[in-house]
């Protein structure tokens, strides 16, 4: 595992309360899936905002504002969160179902609020397969921040080979079958890893979650975190970002969101306060230039959210963070 920080450009605010995202740049891996912009000509959607680059946008003709007034609906999709509700009532509600779908070979892939994992045709609505992890049975109740909510997973293939990675609510990766559902065995614990061991220090699960899919760029899967807000104990959870290689899981590098002793920059936090101070997440989703081989972070505020009273307004605290993967 290698870990690496660089100073990057001024940004005129503290450092990691960053108003443009941080890059992290992958190494290569041949023969993996080639840039998601052109499977957009395809009619396919591989990624959560479309393209890596998070382009949101679709370059098909087939609809237009001729005829989009004669859509109507093809068929309904029942998410089997309703199922499991209905089997045991204290789980707890959705505020919402923020899953984005994939599209790839007639095929959708998507999350539920309760991060279960389903492929659905996408002709017909009909269930292909469904994963659930049952993180509602773990004992933590509720995830922190937003509940039980899931905003998606992410795709990929090499040749044959094809899987879907997701992060659940209570932070753990899982890389799937596309094909099947079900797990990859050669992948971390039979196809699970905990993503709340492995951290500078110990976190406190109730308040280390995820719930935005991962990107995989370059055969590196790219994870976040979502870290309790306003949360006012110390230490709290760090916010540090993470690449795993695509095909066993191994822990590839360590992003560390707040300097670290020997970084640059580790003397702007006073009174050795980047000890205890975490957050800093990327909880939302990431965009990434699959050419280039780097991925941008947006960044969150650190423990506290807005107070700075440990952070000295110095000029080398107004610096962005990268690292490299190689």
């Amino acid at each position: 595992m290698r870990e690496t920080a660089l100073l990057g450009r001024a940004l005129g605010i503290a450092l990691t309360l960053l108003a443009a995202p941080t890059v992290l740049h992958a190494q290569s891996t041949p023969g993996a899936l080639a840039e998601s912009t052109a499977t957009l000509a395809r009619g396919e959607w591989p990624a959560y905002a479309g393209t890596y680059a998070a382009a949101h946008y679709s370059p098909l003709t087939q609809i237009d504002r001729t005829n989009a007034r004669d859509l109507h609906v093809a068929w309904h999709w029942k998410s089997p969160d309703h199922a499991v509700r209905s089997a045991d009532p204290r789980i707890g509600p959705s505020r919402a179902n923020e899953a984005s779908p994939l599209m790839v070979g007639g095929v959708l892939y998507t999350s539920t609020s309760l991060s279960q994992v389903a492929a659905i045709d996408a002709v017909s609505g009909e269930t292909k397969w469904v994963f659930d992890p049952k993180v509602y049975q773990n004992g933590l109740g509720i995830p922190a921040n937003d509940g039980w909510l899931h905003r998606g997973v992410a795709y990929w293939r090499n040749g044959d080979d094809e899987r879907i990675v997701i992060l659940t609510a209570f932070a753990q990766m899982i890389a799937l079958d596309a094909k099947t559902g079900k797990p990859i065995p050669t992948f971390g614990n039979n196809g699970r890893l905990d993503l709340a061991e492995g951290l500078r220090r110990p976190v406190d699960r109730d308040y280390y979650t995820m719930s935005s899919p991962p990107v995989i760029v370059r055969g590196v899967i790219i994870a976040g975190s979502s870290v309790m807000d306003w949360w006012g104990h110390r230490p709290s959870p760090p916010g540090d970002v993470r690449g795993f290689d695509v095909v066993t899981g191994r822990l590839l590098w360590t992003f560390h969101t707040v300097a670290q002793a020997g970084d640059p920059g580790v003397e702007t936090w006073q009174n050795g306060s980047w000890k205890e101070t975490g957050n800093t997440n990327v909880w939302a989703p990431m965009s990434a230039d699959e050419e280039l081989g780097y991925v941008y972070l947006p960044v969150s505020t650190p423990t506290n959210d807005y107070y700075g009273g440990d952070r000295r307004a110095t000029a080398s605290m107004a610096k962005a963070w990268s690292a490299s993967t190689r």
